[in-house]
């Protein structure tokens, strides 16, 4: 469920193919909205649709249809009663902490597809579990200082993630994993034990690997990184994926924050 592509633009396309399969739902349930007939010729030679645009806002040519009066809603309030997803009036309307709205069965689907996320705003407002394969992360420290914190130590952090078979929420059920070894190096100070215990709880929930195809070894079927960046270097700059780099931390803890990993979840 958690995907080697960039999250935002499955994110969006998973949107997009919801958004329009509950549009088909609608009009072949025989919505109230939906198609009343087919496209006509109008007097001025331009063709007419009697049926919803794809703003979820029914036209009509009926001739009895009358224009909105100043005490009517406006476009902005008719907004405010619209599901973003389906892009119709609300049914059986949830609000999620971050405020945006949704139809109940709407955000259900929204969420088998994404998982516990926001659609609007990508705030996750749930426990998000992986499909991270069974391993080990262990860790210790060393007196040794990484370039660009000569004043303190390191942690280093060990992740062993042994081979097996692939399960339903992989890939390829049922097809054999190659398992891998990794290490990674943080700085021993306040900011570097931070972002150890939000690792540690992003691989208690199944966030830090996945099984897919490995972006550097081109081979399937491999454990891979589930887009939480690692510095498996202790040296040669972000190009070498090692220090100095001194946005680093700042950068992973926006990483786990996507994956609803922050220092308010109670790490």
């Amino acid at each position: 469920m958690y995907y080697v592509f960039n999250q935002y633009d499955l994110i969006f396309t998973l949107t997009i193919l919801i958004h329009f399969s509950f549009i088909q739902k609608k009009i072949k349930l025989g919505d109230s909205r939906s198609l009343s007939g087919s496209a006509a010729g109008s007097p001025d030679g331009e063709e007419t649709f009697n049926g919803p645009v794809l703003n979820g806002q029914s036209k009509y040519s009926n001739d009895n249809t009358e224009a909105p009066t100043a005490g009517g809603a406006s476009g902005e309030d008719k907004n405010e009663d619209t599901c973003p997803i389906c892009m119709d009036t609300f049914t059986n309307k949830k609000q999620l902490k971050c405020k945006h709205e949704f139809c109940e069965e709407c955000l259900q689907q929204a969420e088998k597809s994404l998982g516990p996320i926001c659609p609007v705003c990508k705030d996750v407002f749930g426990t998000m579990e992986g499909d991270q394969p069974d391993g080990r992360m262990s860790w210790m420290t060393s007196s040794f200082s990484l370039p660009g914190f000569s004043k303190c130590g390191t942690i280093e952090i060990t992740y062993s993630i042994p081979s097996g078979r692939q399960t339903k929420n992989h890939p390829k059920p049922g097809q054999p994993y190659h398992g891998i070894t990794r290490t990674a190096y943080l700085p021993d100070n306040r900011e570097g034990r931070e972002v150890l215990r939000l690792l540690e709880k992003a691989f208690d929930q199944k966030l830090v690997f996945t099984v897919g195809m490995s972006r550097t070894s081109g081979l399937d079927n491999q454990v891979i990184w589930n887009d939480i960046h690692h510095k498996t270097s202790t040296s040669g700059g972000p190009q070498r994926f090692g220090y100095p780099d001194p946005d680093y931390l700042k950068r992973v803890k926006e990483e786990l924050k996507a994956k609803g990993i922050n220092v308010t979840s109670d790490v």
